[in-house]
């Protein structure tokens, strides 16, 4: 699994509030519901990162 980086995010209001009737009706929470927003449109732009092959144990 990647590394996970915290920093403070400033956003409307209302906008939050979108989101995190979202997230409970997805069963996720608000931080989960907005990385997997943040990763289907960079999928959506071609500019999703690019995934580490596993590692054989």
């Amino acid at each position: 699994m990647a590394k996970k980086k915290a920093f403070a995010l400033r956003i409307n209001e209302e906008m939050l509030k979108a989101v995190e009737k979202w997230a409970a009706d997805e069963f996720r929470s608000t931080n989960g519901q907005i990385e997997w927003m943040l990763m289907q449109y960079l999928k959506a732009h071609k500019r999703a990162p690019k995934q580490k092959p596993k590692e054989k144990e």
